[in-house]
């Protein structure tokens, strides 16, 4: 049974070891964007100062709108928590685009587009630089990704039992990395011992990072969990739909009452007749009360997020534990780590194989 699953171990890691390599390093790249950004582009996030005085809603958005080309509309305004933050108007299109704004001065700061490196990361991670086929054809780039992953999926596990050791003298030799025994010697622990320290949260990434890249997986896991992915859908989209209005005049009276209630909280998203709080601690990044109003102001209904279905919650779970923001910055660190040793397995994989096969025999 071992040399089964040594054999399944090596003969998946030979052909996808490439593939994983540039799938954990580009996550790994990933893992930091918004703070690498934010720090580079400060004069888009942030104002130049704090006042006591802030725009309406609707003030920002008569600032936004002649800026924007004839297929953009205006979706929403986010607020943060921190009164050093701009305001920031989302938009239709692009994905995720937005415009942000001095919400002292009035101030239209501008509309920061991703940095080239981590676009280059991006679709590296997604679809190995591919492009989706006008012609509906094979998505080859994101088809290759996701094979990799589920390859990825059964190396880990194989990996794993292949390291259980059978005495403890054996345990200590497999759980620690020499840096003192030769080079040749640091590469073999750094696969073995390696392999181990890495192998759950990669685990944990490749599981999760599935429901990106095929369908039937991604059903298939909302439905293990007890939840309906398209209802999901059908929910967000009927939320966008909402946002067509652009009379702010109601935002402004249910947003100072909401916040009122809340010690803490991330950011406040508001549209004409929805306000979204976003929840602040540990846990589901996405986690969020929403309030529905009428024109008037008055709250029609309300979804806390502790009463929500769980559909609404296995969404943002799913990102959390993909991307590893669901503990802060210390699983966020060890989910850069795991993933930069993710990226060195397959090389030092392919060169105890080389070395084992070629080398050793002559």
């Amino acid at each position: 049974m071992k040399k089964l699953i040594k054999d399944i171990h090596l003969w998946l890691s030979i052909p996808a070891g490439l593939v994983i390599t540039i799938i954990c390093f580009t996550g790994a790249m990933l893992i930091f964007e918004q703070e690498i950004s934010e720090l580079i582009r400060r004069d888009y996030y942030y104002v130049e100062r704090v006042e006591s005085e802030k725009i309406t809603f609707a003030e920002a958005v008569a600032a936004v709108e002649p800026t924007l080309s004839d297929d953009q509309r205006i979706t929403g305004i986010s607020v943060s928590s921190n009164e050093e933050r701009a305001w920031k108007v989302n938009l239709s299109s692009p994905k995720h685009g937005a415009v942000y704004v001095d919400q002292y001065s009035g101030k239209v700061l501008g509309s920061p587009e991703r940095m080239p490196f981590f676009r280059t990361m991006f679709r590296l991670h997604r679809w190995l630089m591919d492009t989706r086929p006008e012609d509906g054809g094979i998505y080859w780039g994101k088809l290759i990704v996701g094979i990799s992953t589920l390859m990825l999926v059964v190396i880990t596990i194989s990996g794993i039992v292949l390291w259980i050791p059978k005495s403890v003298q054996m345990w200590k030799n497999r759980s620690r990395i020499s840096v003192t025994r030769g080079w040749k010697r640091f590469l073999y622990d750094l696969h073995v011992a390696g392999g181990i320290y890495a192998g759950v949260i990669v685990l944990a990434m490749a599981l999760t990072g599935l429901t990106w890249s095929f369908e039937w997986y991604r059903n298939g896991a909302y439905m293990l969990l007890g939840a309906d992915k398209k209802a999901t859908t059908a929910q967000q989209s009927k939320t966008k739909g909402d946002t067509s209005a652009n009379n702010y005049d109601a935002s402004e009276v249910v947003y100072d009452d909401v916040v009122a209630q809340y010690d803490g909280y991330n950011d406040v998203t508001v549209t004409p007749t929805t306000l979204s709080v976003k929840l602040s601690g540990f846990g589901n990044p996405r986690a969020a009360d929403k309030y529905l109003f009428d024109a008037d102001g008055a709250i029609t209904s309300v979804e806390l997020y502790d009463d929500a279905p769980r559909q609404r919650k296995i969404g943002g779970w799913i990102y959390a534990i993909h991307v590893g923001n669901f503990g802060g910055y210390l699983t966020r660190i060890l989910w850069f780590l795991a993933a930069m040793l993710g990226a060195s397995l397959p090389i030092t994989g392919y060169y105890l194989w080389i070395k084992r096969r070629f080398v050793n025999r002559k």
